[in-house]
């Protein structure tokens, strides 16, 4: 038989383990791969096909691809289907299944495409076999699947018959459990490995329905995934080999260890979830290799073992704190029970990033991960043991000195004038201190969880302190205050994000300070919206601008907007949430462009016809607008750029002060006659250029856009309403 074009589909995300996986299954084979979006392209031979079925963890469907052809209507897609020599790959007296999926073509119904498609291969084999195949939905002889992209039509045999995460041995869960797939895709992640299990143990101490242990436990005893499997898509193909496959299957056999010393344990607080786990243990063929234990997550006990723990586990979630009891606590009880365990890593798969904070462990890495309708941070977190000595280099500074008094009081005097005002004013996110008092030179800002509303964090944002400041001083006192805020609102160290603010130049304005890569949900007005307090000088929400983003929220009606110096998206979300007929959203840079797009989809704004990202330097977009197909007549412009910039991004430097008289005319002249633009700076000593005051109508707006939170420093930003003058 002549090499095969497969493609194998796993769990979206894990293509490179995925890769890697088959590389080492198909050997010192000819098979050639390649990985691709959503899994990898084969081209083997049939042993190819029973290799992975059999031994692939990682992988989800197996396709054999039969033809490819352009297809921009229904008959070109008939024809193509009807070319298929389908007599040589099964017998008119089997039963046959089609399934169709479509993006971005002519034909954009799948249901269609699958109905059209089993029409053509019934008609090909009644009128060369003189009958045709029945149609069976639930477990049928032959797969056939078509893919059509870009109006390029795939056609298939789907030779794993059903996906293969599903192994056999899970007739029984609980929830909503992880596929099996994608818990073996985490504990590749994570570093679990045949070879890792003798020296290290695995803990699942809220093992569910048992996913996670009966995969390592497979892995650590070599048990091919796909023994058990009693239905494959090649099964009834002409072209099966039944004796090849069952030499594969009696090697497979044979090559099982479970006489192998591992050290797997699971534990549920739900004893029924435990035996449910049990009892798929044992049809997986590892009861014996794992310990099941009734046990609390606060109070897990385990025997002492030498080496380090891996911890892996999927707690329950909840959209709301409130949904699910305790579940805030439970992660603080499970951070705590690795603590316990070190040295010991933790790999956790939330649906509740926001809680990740509590675990109070240092992270290694995170991961995006979508588990069903889910989407999941995975993340490996580390027991700090080792490095509580490196982050705390010295003893921080007693409250209790007597030169953190005044400090002290001017916080707990504006807290609790700004708390009132703030739950008047239905605002979660405000600044707390500016600078009030000159020798403590910072800013405090406390957000608030929209998730889980009883989690708050502070970012406190550090001025740099002048050259007449000595610096052990100046580290002394914001160390100080740190300590200070800590004690004050009675929060840990987890919930305080402190940075230095300088100058920010060129790239630096856009350089990260951190990757941990977490984000919080928080709410204004009437938008979900993502901060990242850890990774950015700023945290992506400005909120100085509050009531700048309220008025275009409340004017954005039926009108279209472009948002110049986007940054993470937020008037742009405002503006679509106001029912904007479009919202063009520019900025030069990527990392802020994808978090803007984020916004979106967290606010289900994904009519990509409507909400639009460019990526573009604005100095150029507003000198060549005809270049980046811009409308004309835009009716909302916002235009908030940087004091300066000389990004390497950039062809040339901006400096707002200099360049905004030849900016603000260009950016007008994309503006409807009835249409308003407001621009904005935080430039300090600003002045208009007279020559736009006599150009358009002008009208300062400044101290009507500065909130209550920011009126002990009003010169926070200056913003002007700009019109076309009345012909």
């Amino acid at each position: 038989m002549q090499n095969l074009k497969l493609f194998v589909t796993g769990h979206k995300g894990f293509e490179t383990p995925l890769l890697h996986e088959l590389r080492a299954i198909l050997g010192a084979t000819d098979a050639v791969l390649t990985k691709v979006y959503g899994g990898v392209e084969i081209v083997a031979s049939l042993n190819a096909v029973y290799r992975v079925c059999l031994h692939s963890r990682l992988a989800n469907r197996v396709f054999c691809e039969l033809a490819r052809a352009a297809v921009e209507d229904e008959n070109q897609l008939y024809q193509a289907v009807y070319r298929i020599e389908w007599e040589r790959h099964f017998e008119a007296r089997n039963s046959i299944a089609v399934s169709a999926t479509v993006s971005r073509s002519k034909l954009d119904h799948g249901h269609y495409v699958a109905l059209k498609s089993k029409d053509a291969i019934v008609d090909r084999l009644r009128e060369i076999c003189g009958s045709r195949p029945v149609v069976e939905k639930q477990r049928p002889d032959i797969r056939i699947h078509v893919h059509i992209h870009h109006n390029q039509a795939s056609i298939s045999l789907d030779l794993s018959g059903e996906s293969l995460h599903r192994r056999g041995y899970r007739t029984q869960h609980t929830g909503a459990p992880l596929k099996e797939h994608l818990a073996a895709a985490l504990l590749a992640h994570a570093g679990w490995t045949r070879e890792r299990a003798r020296d290290q143990r695995l803990v699942d101490p809220m093992c569910g329905s048992g996913t996670f242990v009966i995969e390592a436990a497979m892995i650590a005893a070599d048990i091919a995934p796909g023994l058990e499997r009693d239905y494959f898509g090649f099964s009834k193909w002409l072209q099966h080999d039944p004796e090849h496959w069952q030499q594969l299957v009696s090697a497979a056999r044979q090559a099982i260890d479970t006489q192998s010393e591992v050290r797997i344990y699971a534990s549920d607080y739900d004893a029924a979830a435990l035996e449910t786990a049990r009892s798929n243990a044992q049809r997986a063929g590892v009861a014996a290799l794992v310990e099941f234990s009734h046990q609390q997550v606060a109070e897990l006990e385990l025997p002492p073992a030498p080496g380090e723990t891996l911890v892996i586990c999927n707690p329950p979630y909840g959209k709301r704190l409130q949904s699910e009891a305790g579940l805030g606590q439970l992660y603080s009880d499970l951070g705590s029970t690795v603590q316990r365990l070190a040295p010991a890593r933790l790999a956790i798969i939330s649906a509740n990033p926001d809680l990740l904070h509590r675990l109070k462990l240092e992270r290694l890495s995170r991961k995006d991960v979508r588990n069903g309708p889910l989407e999941c941070l995975f993340a490996i977190f580390q027991t700090v043991r080792e490095t509580a000595a490196r982050e705390r280099p010295g003893t921080p500074p007693a409250v209790s000195d007597e030169s953190a008094v005044p400090l002290r009081n001017r916080l707990a005097k504006n807290a609790k004038h700004l708390q009132r005002w703030a739950r008047r004013s239905g605002v979660s996110c405000y600044r707390l201190y500016d600078a009030d008092l000159p020798e403590f030179a910072f800013a405090l800002d406390r957000y608030q969880s929209e998730i889980a509303p009883d989690q708050e964090w502070f970012h406190l944002q550090e001025y740099q302190a002048p050259a007449t400041i000595a610096p052990d001083l100046a580290e002394y006192r914001i160390k100080l205050a740190a300590a200070v805020v800590l004690e004050l609102f009675g929060i840990t160290e987890q919930q305080l994000f402190c940075k230095t603010r300088s100058r920010q130049r060129g790239a630096r304005q856009y350089q990260k300070q951190d990757n941990r890569g977490e984000f919080f949900q928080v709410r204004e007005g009437a938008a979900s919206l993502l901060i990242n307090l850890s990774d950015y000088l700023d945290s992506g929400l400005f909120l100085d601008h509050r009531i700048t983003r309220d008025r275009i929220y409340r004017e954005a009606g039926d009108k279209d907007l472009l948002n110049l110096f986007c940054y993470t998206g937020a008037v742009g979300v405002q503006a679509a949430l106001g029912g904007a007929s479009s919202v063009l959203n520019v900025d030069l840079s990527s990392t802020y462009l994808d978090w803007a797009r984020e916004n979106f989809v967290l606010n289900r704004l994904d009519d990509e016809s409507r909400y639009q990202f460019l990526r573009a330097d604005i100095v150029e977009l507003l000198a060549n607008p005809g270049r980046f197909s811009l409308k004309p007549d835009y009716d909302l412009i916002f235009f908030d750029p940087p004091s300066f910039s000389n990004s390497s991004k950039m062809q040339q430097t901006l400096d707002i002060q200099r360049d905004h008289g030849s900016l603000i005319k260009r950016a007008m002249g994309l503006l409807a006659q009835n249409g308003l633009l407001l621009f904005s700076t935080n430039r300090r000593g600003f002045k208009l250029d007279a020559e736009i005051e006599r150009a358009f109508e002008i009208r300062d707006i400044s101290a009507a856009t500065i909130p209550e939170d920011f009126k002990r420093n009003p010169k926070i930003h200056r913003c002007w309403e700009i019109r076309h003058g009345r012909a």
